[in-house]
């Protein structure tokens, strides 16, 4: 029976030495015929300024999935509402209830986070 875990993980890391391999391969190819030279970051450290290090390790797949896909998550889509209710009520500084639901959206967004940081999702 130990043999059978050990064969298959020998053949696991042979499925990915052959992976590597092609991935090489491919690399090689690109750099061969200047299809990586023509991209605008080559040659230049990866720009990663988009929030990727401040993520949470096992948060950067999922929110890099769902930036790619163009889709917003909740916390941040609130964010922005929050930012755009900020600006109204910086306009018009006597509205009371302008005031009011800018501290009931941050109060929401407050209490979301809260809970994804108790839940250990975040």
């Amino acid at each position: 029976m130990n043999t059978e875990g050990s064969s298959a993980a020998e053949k696991r890391e042979q499925r990915l030495k052959l992976l590597e391999d092609d991935i090489g391969r491919q690399l090689a190819e690109s750099h061969r015929s200047g299809e990586l030279r023509s991209a605008p970051s080559y040659g230049k450290p990866l720009n990663l300024g988009d929030g990727y290090d401040e993520t949470p390790a096992e948060l950067r797949m999922g929110m890099k999935i769902l930036k790619d896909a163009g889709v917003v998550p909740p916390e941040v889509e609130l964010m922005q509402q929050i930012e755009a209710q900020r600006q109204r009520v910086e306009a018009a500084p006597d509205d009371t209830a302008a005031r009011q639901q800018l501290a009931d959206m941050r109060q929401r967004l407050a209490l979301r986070l809260e809970k994804l940081r108790g839940s250990g999702t975040l």
